[in-house]
């Protein structure tokens, strides 16, 4: 028998390497995915190499083509870090290789699972009978809680979606508030709705939802429908009126949904619960580990408050699944049957922080975030865009959306910090994220000097 542990030694060397220079490392990778091809590509090989020399070679050639985008001056995408805990609990996962499926694959996949759902809905705020289901992100998030709604809201009409389809199904109507993400498109359109059905309800000057703009829209219309919502507008971080929201859907029995992929952990710190209010009353939730939480790729999880829509969308049956009565069957709230135990990260994450750490981590990033742009709106004709109540943070700088690109462009290449750009009201701006345990109020002020060099040049 082979040596099960070849390569390890070498790989967790690598990996010390590359954590011990992740804070000065340059954020943005050195080549692009050509440079790493004509290192690591070639033809096949025809034989193997020890584990230890393909590890070598693979660092090698993968490392100026990393992004430091788990180091803490990543200000791009919302992408958090990865805590300390919670990648060491990632490296067991891979040791213990278990599929998390069912019970019988796996009691402690099943059983951490239980755990983690319980401790993340006391964390959130959310009904503690909810379902939870662990998923790879917001996309698969928000597409298995809209699976769940597309079943209860046609269950409600006398219609068995998961019999019959959606052929001669009464129709859904679908409503989005009009700076609704990207993944809320890409979940209709898999399910079958139609990423252009949506009816765009108006939001105002910060991405929320008009509330008596959704009352009207679900007035003048009948027959089922769906609600989807937004805790942490992704590009200013406002939140929409959730009890308003809730009432609306109420009166006309539609299903609410909010994504909050990095928002709805405003829910775990005092100092930010005040935003996600009423947001428990909603059917569904969608909020990524791999962001706020720091739980290295992939992470996430599709919350709903009735269970038994959430397993009739999503569960599997067949003559050779072995299924233990009374026991937590993994694969029966997300959309995958082999899958890893993603929860185990998450868990440790947690347990890592408690409570209070988790707080603290949302708080002080928020803060950071505020520090951001003071900075940034003392620079000369800049503009801070959005009332920063989170950890998002939109700046134009003078010049006109070519200066703001070319600013963006220069502070990628100049690799002390990371941060992209997006169109707000039809101009370019700048988009800061700030989402990592490891940042520090001295990562602030230097990736702000950044900045405002940056800014200077154009």
């Amino acid at each position: 028998m082979g040596d099960r542990t070849a390569g390890l030694a070498t790989a967790a060397a690598h990996a010390r390497a590359f954590l011990d220079q992740l804070d000065e490392r340059p954020v943005a990778a050195r080549v692009d995915a050509a440079g790493v091809r004509d290192v690591l590509g070639g033809p096949l090989p025809e034989h193997g190499e020890d584990p230890a020399t393909v590890i070598d070679a693979l660092v090698a050639g993968a490392d100026p083509g990393l992004v430091a985008s788990s180091g803490p001056r990543h200000f791009g995408f919302v992408i958090g870090g990865a805590l300390p805990a919670a990648l060491a609990a990632d490296w067991v996962v891979s040791a213990w290789d278990q599929c998390a499926a069912f019970h019988a694959l796996s009691p402690a996949a099943a059983a951490i699972e239980e755990i983690t759902s319980a401790w993340l809905l006391d964390l959130l705020g959310l009904p503690d009978t909810s379902s939870v289901g662990f998923v790879t992100g917001g996309q698969g998030a928000n597409t298995t809680c809209l699976a769940a709604a597309r079943h209860a809201v046609l269950a409600r009409t006398g219609w068995d979606v998961g019999k019959h389809g959606l052929m001669g199904a009464p129709s859904i109507r679908i409503m989005c508030g009009e700076q609704a993400h990207a993944t809320i498109y890409t979940a209709l359109r898999l399910l079958g709705l139609g990423a252009d059905t949506a009816v765009r309800i108006a939001t105002d000057d910060q991405g929320r939802m008009q509330p008596d703009a959704l009352t009207a829209a679900l007035a003048g219309g009948e027959g089922p429908a769906i609600v989807c919502a937004q805790a942490g507008n992704v590009a200013t971080g406002a939140f929409d009126a959730f009890d308003d929201l809730a009432n609306a859907c109420a009166d006309h029995n539609a299903w609410l949904h909010v994504d909050g992929a990095f928002g709805l952990w405003a829910a775990a710190s005092p100092s930010t619960s005040h935003l996600t209010r009423g947001v428990e009353r909603a059917d569904s939730w969608a909020v990524d580990a791999h962001k706020w939480l720091n739980v290295p790729y992939d992470g996430a999880m599709a919350i709903v408050a009735d269970p038994d829509a959430h397993v009739a969308a999503m569960g599997l049956a067949g003559p050779y699944l072995v299924v233990d009565p009374g026991q937590r069957n993994n694969t029966n709230y997300v959309p995958e049957s082999s899958r890893r135990a993603r929860a185990v990260p998450v868990y440790a994450a947690i347990r890592s922080l408690g409570r209070a750490g988790v707080a603290d981590l949302i708080s002080r990033n928020c803060a950071q975030a505020r520090r951001m742009a003071d900075r940034l709106a003392r620079l000369p004709g800049a503009d801070i865009l959005n009332d920063v109540v989170l950890n998002q943070v939109l700046v134009r700088l003078p010049g006109g959306d070519d200066a703001n690109r070319a600013a963006v462009a220069a502070i990628q290449r100049d690799g002390t910090c990371w941060l992209g750009g997006t169109t707000w009201n039809n101009e370019y701006v700048l988009r800061i994220s700030v989402s990592n345990w490891a940042t520090t109020d001295a990562d602030i002020d230097r990736s702000a000097d950044a900045i405002a060099r940056a800014a200077r040049q154009i």
